[in-house]
């Protein structure tokens, strides 16, 4: 069994999540008193934030090539960041350590092949549904087109994330406002809709959904497991 290394901290609301997934998937395939290896480093989000505010996004790499240099000096055999967002700044954790990185949106777009879908929704924070990122990741490596909420709903997405969902807080209100916008984006032509920030999960699911969802934290712990246990 692979170390897990995991970048953690944005939110630790999410890192929770992970840590619980990657394990509850190890021991459902090994059985017994098995759990998964891993170690976690957790940067402190406050710092993470502000600086994503002022766009300050050379710091926030270098912040987290530091964390991923303490993961492999702590024994880790891959990396997996944490968080959807902060995967702009992908390069700078690859460029700095020796050991493979399990990038998020690959595992997402494995998922949306298998399902058969090329046009999805996608939920996030407004740095992932605004920017380039993610969405041209999909496009140029998997053919996988994007459609995202319009001005108004992205900025609902972006305050729930981070007003309530990175400290916790589930409120009702806000899942019937997600749901509102799923349903716009199945109206626009999307087959699915991806859960593009590691909190929303903790808000909506399937259950919640008139278009299938696919939770980008549950993907990726799960993808992590199938590494860990290659």
């Amino acid at each position: 069994m692979k170390t897990i290394g995991l970048i953690g901290g944005m939110s630790w609301e999410s890192s929770v999540e992970y840590y619980r997934l990657v394990n509850q998937e190890t021991v459902r395939r090994l059985g017994g008193q098995h759990n998964a290896k891993s170690v976690m480093v957790t940067v402190d989000f406050a710092e993470v934030e502000r600086l994503q505010h002022l766009g300050d996004w050379e710091s926030l790499g270098g912040l987290l090539a530091q964390a991923a240099g303490q993961l492999q000096q702590g024994g880790a055999d891959f990396v997996v960041l944490c968080t959807n967002t902060m995967h702009k700044v992908a390069n700078y954790i690859t460029d700095a350590v020796s050991i493979p990185m399990l990038h998020i949106v690959d595992a997402v777009a494995h998922e949306l092949r298998n399902a058969g879908h090329t046009r999805v929704g996608l939920l996030g924070t407004r740095f992932t549904m605004e920017q380039p990122f993610y969405r041209e990741r999909l496009k140029e490596r998997f053919g996988i087109d994007t459609v995202v909420p319009e001005a108004d709903a992205r900025q609902v997405i972006h305050e729930v994330i981070y007003n309530e969902l990175c400290h916790g807080v589930i409120k009702e209100e806000s899942r019937a406002a997600f749901q509102q916008i799923i349903g716009r984006l199945g109206e626009a032509g999307a087959e699915s809709v991806i859960l593009g920030c590691t909190e929303i999960g903790l808000l909506i699911s399937a259950a919640d959904s008139c278009i299938p969802v696919h939770d980008s934290t549950r993907i990726h712990a799960i993808a992590a497991v199938d590494l860990a246990l290659r």
